[in-house]
């Protein structure tokens, strides 16, 4: 029976982008799943594969079709996130195509690979995410 197994996102820096999404999602590199151009991030709770992260020569997209969401309860979890995430090495993104209210942020990690951080307190929005 086929799975969906976990989201894998391309990069220019592994251990760069190893060391950002480990600290913003509580992370941990996997011993056993990981190569030159490969790394496994596992929970740290040891429950199993969360992320995993491919070295790519390829630029990431402005505008990509497929992102990740991270999620907040609120209003001013969503705002410590973002600035966490932002004191982490992420950018912040001049996204045109916000909606008046959004439940969203979006930012890019260090490679330039955009994503969400939402607040589920005040979604959804009507807003184009970054999948436009």
């Amino acid at each position: 029976m086929l799975r969906l197994g976990i989201t894998v996102i391309g990069v220019t820096d592994l251990p760069r982008a190893t060391a950002f999404w480990s600290a913003a999602l509580d992370l941990v590199p996997s011993e056993e799943r990981h190569s030159a151009t490969w790394r496994t991030l596992d929970h740290a709770d040891g429950s199993g594969q969360a992320l995993g992260l491919l070295h790519s020569n390829s630029p990431a997209e402005h505008r990509p079709r497929v992102h990740l969401d991270l999620f907040t309860d609120s209003a001013e979890e969503q705002q410590a996130e973002v600035r966490r995430l932002i004191g982490l090495g992420a950018q912040t993104v001049d996204w045109t195509l916000y909606p008046p209210e959004p439940d969203f942020v979006v930012l890019a990690d260090p490679d330039g690979n955009i994503f969400c951080v939402v607040d589920l307190s005040h979604a959804p929005s009507d807003g184009d995410r970054p999948t436009t």
